[in-house]
């Protein structure tokens, strides 16, 4: 085959540190529009960006080129410089170090658009961290629940 040809599609999903509910509704916007901007930098164009106060998902296609944790990487130190430019109550902002990231097919794609736009209601029964245990089981991902949070 004369090229390469790929099309991996990921859901990710990181908290901000200790899961401080520091993702206000001022500046939530401009924090997804942001980040969206550094995925598409890197050719790894986002279709949907979401989250509530701790914790966000990003749906997104990995560029063939790129790493899936130097994706992950160049957005989080990206966003986090970005966001402690916006004011002193976000002075000591931080992601956690990990992240979840999950591949996902091409017809699931619409299932995954809804799931992160109503990332607000579904975290009204939830907890971000029930929420993950849920998709490492449904992805049959082992892990310590130990090492799980930060």
């Amino acid at each position: 085959m004369a090229q390469s040809l790929a099309k991996i599609i990921v859901h990710l999903t990181f908290s901000t540190k200790n899961r401080v509910p520091l993702i206000t509704p001022a500046i939530e916007p401009d924090l997804y529009a942001y980040m969206g901007g550094i995925m598409r930098d890197m050719k790894c164009p986002e279709f949907a960006v979401n989250g509530i106060d701790t914790h966000l998902h990003i749906g997104f296609l990995l560029a063939r080129t790129v790493a899936l944790s130097d994706a992950v990487m160049n957005v989080k130190r990206g966003s986090s410089l970005w966001i402690k430019t916006k004011g002193p109550e976000f002075a000591a902002f931080d992601w956690q170090d990990g992240y979840g990231a999950f591949s996902v097919g091409e017809s699931g794609i619409p299932a995954l658009r809804r799931y992160i736009a109503n990332q607000k209601e579904h975290h009204r029964t939830i907890s971000f961290q029930d929420e993950l245990r849920a998709l490492l089981r449904k992805y049959n991902i082992a892990y310590d629940e130990r090492y799980l949070w930060d």
